[in-house]
């Protein structure tokens, strides 16, 4: 089971990583959560496509935010604090979040998931869409 990530969604038409998505698609591998959504609806360019992408992954599963999930995200935030390095994209931290409550990974093309996994509590697979810097 892999959460998804925007950085990934919105590469998903990329050539290199177009039959991975289909792939993960396919298996039903691919799980949604509330922080993703907003990510993905706020890509939306216009009403018409904001619709059509929501539509299209409410088909997904979808990990909840729960209290416990909440928990975790303000943890790993006073995690990173204590480094000096909480200024990761919130919506990233809780996206970990729900990864580490529901056993999942994380499916995404950002180091942000990375410094979560090295210097927080929380515990998911961090699963680059493509290698770093491959796609940019």
């Amino acid at each position: 089971m892999l959460l998804l990530d925007n950085s990934a969604w919105s590469r998903r038409r990329t050539g290199p990583v177009r039959e991975r998505f289909a792939s993960d698609l396919r298996a039903k591998a691919l799980v949604t959560s509330l922080p993703f959504l907003l990510e993905a609806g706020f890509s939306a360019r216009n009403g018409p496509e904001h619709r059509t992408v929501i539509e299209d992954l409410a088909v997904l599963p979808r990990i909840a935010i729960t209290p416990s999930v909440e928990q975790l995200a303000i943890d790993a935030q006073s995690d990173l604090a204590r480094i000096g390095h909480h200024r990761l994209a919130l919506m990233d931290v809780l996206i970990a979040a729900c990864a580490h409550e529901a056993g999942a990974g994380v499916l995404h093309y950002d180091r942000d998931y990375d410094v979560l996994r090295e210097h927080t509590r929380l515990r998911f697979r961090s699963e680059w869409l493509a290698p770093a810097g491959s796609l940019d």
